[in-house]
């Protein structure tokens, strides 16, 4: 039987303790040496006041502050949404103090994937052919296509070829022809088209609108032996003639992507995408910590990491900026920092509005305490970058990118940037894939992976329920991301999750 802690008190100057089951008010507990009675039901996930806390003081969770009681609490009570606020505080930025050199292994004693090597250097994991719709308006035809590729029976003739994503989006005009919008929308397309998880494209428009295809291609540097057709509905005369003229077209592409084989390829060349959706109180105990550990591990074989989700790492800046490379690093992180500060209060929000009610209901109370458990997912080496999102990824290192914290809009824009591979972890439930790159499901809890089998691929539960430890299942989390990028299916990727959850950050006017 899993031997479940009763609660479970991260740290000793920690004010709270998380509930490792459902219990019942009366029941008497041991925190650090002391009993603690609990004063009500609490459910599982969710926090207990180890001692007394008295109205407007810190409440603090991983030995950081979570929010300010808004009354006094009593040891042994349940502190949520009734009994802790989210307030502002002041927080001291030290810049680059805690960087560190890389500690990267000696190289007989780094790993290997077995991947797809692309002209321009870079590595892929997968082999697909892609439609790419400059404008919604071309979206069922492109998801036409793709479907009729599939369901020909024409794929089964080049076992190389992962197969055809279609990549529709529910933008591209009734904006701007130029400005932050557009830009970003280019920025996402052109980093999907120079990915190297894709061995060709069908660029798709309808002719008229404001991303026209000559502009979304120009200036772009497309790696050699890379084909790239383009079409418009217009142009081709409707969407029986594009959807027929667009499989012709895609067909036509099969036997030269075919010919790409995986090779023994080093860990170094992987890009690993992190994100958290449905998280819940033990993201921060469990998942996180052990997806960090992780990247850490990747680091070290001298591969990349990548964190997002800005919003969702507010009120832990300054802990990042410690960890930046240097002061320049530092600032940039705080600028994206205030961009959201200023963006959330333009549109009568807060920075407390990001926790959703499911993470509420998980026993997250404030956006301090998910940050704490979102920040995790980064490990703990030196923060090497700060960039824009959807932006080209070149560092290598732990790297930080600006994105909304919406999980299909933030993993599109990391992916577009260059991952290879994504991590995703969820106490709650999320259902995600991420077409055409292969998303690992982490759930936080025993339950929950129990409960969707078919969507987890890992159980980092085992480390509530004693089975094994966050540096263990780093390691054990590392081994299976090789063996997902050496061609090992994912659960979303045999659920056939992936192509709808392509959503390009819209910022801007709708016009």
């Amino acid at each position: 039987m899993p031997n479940i802690p009763t609660l479970i008190h991260l740290r000793d100057e920690d004010d709270v303790a998380i509930a490792g089951a459902d219990l019942g008010a009366g029941a008497e507990t041991r925190v650090g040496g002391g009993a603690v009675v609990l004063r009500a039901d609490v459910p599982r996930g969710h926090k207990v006041a180890v001692h007394d806390i008295a109205a407007g003081s810190a409440v603090r969770r991983y030995g950081q502050v979570i929010g300010f009681a808004g009354r006094d609490i009593a040891a042994g009570e349940h502190i949520h949404l009734h009994n802790l606020e989210y307030r502002e505080f002041e927080r001291a930025y030290e810049f680059a103090v805690d960087a560190q050199p890389e500690q990267l292994l000696p190289a007989d004693q780094r790993a290997t994937f077995q991947g797809y090597v692309r002209s321009d250097g870079k590595v892929g994991t997968r082999n697909y052919l892609g439609v790419l719709t400059s404008v919604n308006c071309s979206a069922t035809a492109a998801k036409l296509i793709a479907q009729q590729m599939r369901f020909s029976g024409v794929l089964d003739d080049f076992p190389n070829v992962d197969g055809v994503v279609a990549l529709t989006h529910g933008t591209g005009c009734g904006m701007a022809p130029d400005g932050e919008g557009i830009d970003v929308l280019r920025r996402v397309m052109r980093g999907y088209l120079t990915h190297p998880n894709f061995a060709g494209f069908l660029v798709l428009g309808l002719g008229c609108e404001d991303n026209q295809i000559v502009k979304l291609t120009e200036d772009v540097e497309l790696r050699s032996g890379l084909p790239v057709v383009t079409a418009t509905i217009q142009e081709l005369g409707g969407t029986t003639k594009t959807v027929r003229a667009g499989v012709g077209r895609l067909t036509e592409l099969l036997p030269e992507a075919d010919k790409v084989e995986r090779t023994a390829v080093p860990a170094s060349e992987l890009v690993l995408g992190t994100n958290c959706g449905g998280s819940d109180s033990y993201s921060g105990i469990t998942a996180n910590p052990a997806l960090g550990a992780a990247v850490d591990r990747l680091v070290a074989h001298g591969g990349t990491g990548i964190v997002g989700e800005t919003p969702e790492i507010y009120g832990t800046e300054h802990m990042l900026a410690r960890r930046a490379a240097s002061r320049e690093v530092g600032e940039k992180l705080l600028d994206k920092i205030a961009w959201w500060q200023d963006y959330t209060a333009k549109n009568g929000g807060s920075m407390d509005n990001n926790p959703s009610p499911g993470n509420k209901a998980g026993g997250l109370t404030t956006i301090l305490e998910k940050s704490l458990g979102a920040v995790a997912k980064g490990g703990t080496t030196t923060l090497r970058d700060v960039v824009d999102y959807a932006a080209p990824v070149t560092s290598k290192g732990f790297v930080f990118m600006d994105t909304p914290g919406y999980d299909p809009v933030s993993v599109t824009g990391i992916v577009a940037g260059g991952a290879n591979v994504v991590c995703f972890t969820t106490g709650r439930g999320s259902a995600f894939g991420c077409s055409p790159v292969p998303s690992l499901k982490l759930a936080t809890n025993t339950p929950l992976y129990e409960h969707m089998s078919e969507d987890m691929d890992i159980n980092a539960g085992s480390i509530i329920d004693g089975g094994t430890t966050v540096e263990e299942l780093g390691e054990q989390i590392f081994d299976h991301v090789l063996r997902v990028a050496s061609g090992e299916h994912t659960k979303s990727e045999d659920l056939g999750y992936g192509e709808e959850e392509f959503v390009p950050w819209h910022i801007g006017t709708v016009m």
